[in-house]
């Protein structure tokens, strides 16, 4: 490589090692992008790292945008779509000059669409995507489109669809669907999710009520009330949106709906409608590849947790297991191991329900128990298929668990998910599955249990003052007490009130040693496991929790709402 090309100078400015440069080397070859915009796209280099090292190569000044109290006279200058389409804010006149943050300083043709349709001379400065986006929300939330016109719009014009059966007409669902108003909530609802970066949206029927949720940060949040007239064509809107039957209003339905956002970035939807006693209720999962976080590193495992993970999916065959409940995770973490391991040298084979997200250089199988392409199937396929490594989305069964087993005794490394709340008691879940502990204690390698908490936003947190006692309560030593810098959640505009922004893991990792393989061929319980785990030092998800707390990352609250001692 020139010493002297961008992507070089990249590495050396960003410091990146062969492991990362890899990576971005394979979404460069996928996206068909300049070494920096896959640096960004993969998150090896954050905005604000692009930015400063644009800004660096360039010779351009930074700004921040959306800090700034920016005049409406200035963003009148264009039409608002067409700011969010160049990714770029403008926050000065002087003269015949236009001062603009851009993020893609070198889109000549936007440049040129602005002086033409200005008049003005563009002087560039550089700023993140993020700090251009807020920017524009604020101006959003001045004139654009909000909840309150849009419902006061629909009101006016009187969009419902008759709840009467004899009433009730397909046509007439569907012109409903079709107006614009209601084209218009369910686009503003889609953007909200994107923006307040929302994993999930609930849209739910009641007798005499409708209400749509988000998911921030795993918390539910209330987000809107519909008239109750409006449900039927909002959800009939979806459904055409989802290429699913509108007619069909008796039985679960399945669907994807893509969208791309304003600043170019495609976005999936998974949604799932499912019939209630008053209606269907609708839920959409938010998959956002640019979201996920494939880099073990950035898991935020402690050290002596990470080593042994990394050691057990390092190991040439073995068995490794990811636990814990819906929404904690795993996925996240199996797909980060897998990518640590993806190499043009080894063969990997995943099976799931559903597949979340598309992985370069690994065959993804999508089970379909309806056609008889269940996980246990489909690993027996495997093993056909000359593999090195095995992904089962979840062990569910005997069957499935026997030969998943059995695959990692014969030189497979496996990796797999039980629903378990913690580390042993997924060994005790597998022998009375019907596993034979001798077999259990020669496959499985480790097992890693997880959960979700909320980051503390690092604006607002501010210091808490919890008593010794309490703490000792939960677990801390008086050394741990005396060194730790707890903060309480507050609440600004940059974490929507909540006092969170993000969410974080707590890890426990135990390493089947051979004192834990003893204890299981001796039939130990849980709780004799789990002793003889600690007393070998392994960090439980409580301990993982008040590190975390000590460290100011997460909350008391946080740590005693998704834990036990």
């Amino acid at each position: 490589m020139n010493e002297n090309s961008p992507a070089a100078r990249l590495i050396k400015w960003a410091g990146l090692n062969e492991r990362q440069i890899k990576i971005v080397q394979a979404e460069q070859s996928k996206q068909r992008l300049d070494f920096a915009r896959a640096a960004l796209s993969v998150k090896i280099v954050s905005e604000q790292q692009y930015r400063d090292f644009m800004a660096q190569s360039l010779g351009l000044p930074v700004v921040e945008p959306g800090a700034m109290n920016i005049p409406e006279s200035v963003m009148d200058t264009l039409e608002k779509s067409k700011w969010n389409k160049y990714q770029a804010v403008p926050f000065h006149i002087s003269g015949k000059k236009l001062f603009l943050a851009c993020f893609e300083p070198d889109n000549i043709t936007a440049l040129d669409d602005i002086r033409f349709v200005t008049g003005l001379e563009p002087v560039v400065h550089l700023s993140t995507r993020s700090s251009i986006v807020k920017a524009l929300e604020k101006f959003r939330d001045k004139g654009g489109d909000n909840f309150d016109d849009l419902l006061a719009d629909m009101a006016a014009q009187d969009i419902s669809v008759s709840e009467k059966k004899e009433d009730r007409d397909d046509s007439s669902t569907l012109e409903a669907a079709s107006q614009v108003p209601v084209v218009k909530m369910v686009n503003l609802i889609i953007m909200e999710a994107i923006n307040k970066k929302a994993s999930d949206i609930h849209i739910e029927p009641y007798e005499k009520e409708f209400r749509v949720r988000m998911r921030l940060d795993g918390m539910l949040k209330e987000v809107m009330r519909p008239p109750i007239g409006m449900r039927n064509a909002i959800i009939s809107r979806l459904k055409i949106m989802s290429h699913l039957n509108i007619a069909e209003k008796r039985l679960p339905q399945d669907g994807r709906i893509k969208v791309r956002t304003p600043d170019g970035k495609a976005m999936e939807f998974r949604v799932s409608i499912l019939p209630t006693l008053f209606g269907e209720k609708v839920v959409m999962r938010l998959l956002d590849k640019s979201a996920l976080q494939v880099d073990m590193v950035k898991l935020g495992l402690e050290e002596n947790s990470f080593n042994a993970f990394e050691s057990a999916i390092k190991k040439p065959y073995g068995m490794v297991l990811v636990t814990g409940p819906t929404g904690s995770g795993k996925t996240t973490s199996l797909y980060s191991a897998i990518m640590e391991l993806n190499k043009e040298g080894v063969n990997i084979s995943t099976a799931e329900d559903p597949v979340e997200f598309s992985l370069q250089g690994v065959n993804q199988v999508q089970v379909m128990e309806e056609v008889g392409l269940t996980f246990a199937s489909a690993l027996r396929s495997f093993l056909r298929q000359d593999p090195d490594i095995i992904l089962v989305g979840e062990v569910r069964d005997l069957e499935t668990a026997e030969i998943a087993v059995k695959a990692a005794l014969t030189g497979h490394l496996v990796l797999a998910t039980l629903h378990t709340n913690d580390s042993a008691s997924t060994l005790t879940r597998m022998v009375n599955m019907g596993v034979d502990g001798f077999l259990v204690a020669s496959a499985v390698n480790v097992i890693m249990s997880q959960r979700l908490v909320r980051r503390l936003c690092p604006v607002c947190k501010t210091p808490d003052d919890i008593d010794e006692p309490a703490l000792k309560d939960m677990g801390m030593n008086s050394d741990e007490i005396a060194s730790a810098k707890i903060f309480q959640a507050y609440g600004c505009d940059e974490c929507n009130q909540t006092g969170y922004r993000g969410r974080t893991g707590l890890y426990e990792v135990l390493t089947v040693s051979s004192r834990i393989q003893e204890l299981i061929l001796a039939g130990a319980n849980e709780l004799e496991l789990r002793r003889a785990a600690i007393e070998e030092g392994m960090i439980t998800m409580r301990k993982s929790g008040l590190m975390k707390m000590a460290a100011g990352i997460t909350t008391a609250q946080e740590v005693l709402r998704s834990t036990n001692i």
